[in-house]
């Protein structure tokens, strides 16, 4: 079983960001107007040097689902414009028993999957409200989140373009740094993450 990060690893760009500028091409005015106000209190809130995780940035960026009048075809029609930008290194060494482990919410990264016919691991987010409902996959949780739906698999090769997903790497009998269509062999030190 090869496993596979997401963003920047198969897919070109950071999906979420890549998502939000197409809502916002499309229906900015649903977007901007209650994103803004959230973006701008988070930004504050950093500002004052108080720290904030992952999940809470998400959160907050993804306030805007709430007012789309259809978080799903909105997706549908993101994917049909981005899904050719997949790397075609990817497409053509694609095994039928590949998963995809990406910390994208799982309402965005899902129908990409569904395309390839690969199993996904995502992070869960309530697509018309933007709330994460569980953890962020991220991590060392993305190792848990393998270990619970996979216990009885190893994983042969494993890639991603970020050390954060070291811990990850580290249980595959090959990892392998990526970036763009240039493979390396995964770096022995750990990085911080955030």
């Amino acid at each position: 079983m090869n496993v596979y990060d997401f963003d920047k690893t198969i897919f070109p760009k950071d999906s979420s960001a890549a998502f939000c500028s197409y809502c916002l091409r499309h229906v900015s005015r649903i977007v901007i107007q209650p994103v803004m106000p959230k973006l701008l209190e988070f930004f504050r809130y950093m500002h004052a040097g108080k720290q904030a995780d992952a999940s809470q940035m998400k959160e907050q960026i993804f306030a805007f689902l709430g007012s789309l009048p259809d978080p799903y075809g909105m997706v549908s029609d993101f994917w049909e414009e981005n899904f050719s930008l997949i790397q075609p290194w990817y497409l053509a060494q694609a095994r039928s028993d590949d998963v995809i482990i990406s910390a994208s919410p799982d309402f965005l990264v899902r129908s990409a999957a569904e395309k390839l016919g690969v199993s996904l691991i995502a992070t869960p987010m309530d697509p018309f409200s933007g709330r994460i409902l569980g953890r962020n996959c991220h991590d060392t949780e993305k190792v848990r989140r393998f270990r619970e739906e996979f216990p009885d698999f190893e994983i042969d090769d494993f890639y991603s373009d970020s050390l954060c997903d070291t811990p990850l790497a580290s249980i595959a009998d090959r990892a392998f740094l990526v970036k763009g269509d240039i493979f390396t062999p995964w770096p022995l030190e750990r990085r911080k993450c955030v």
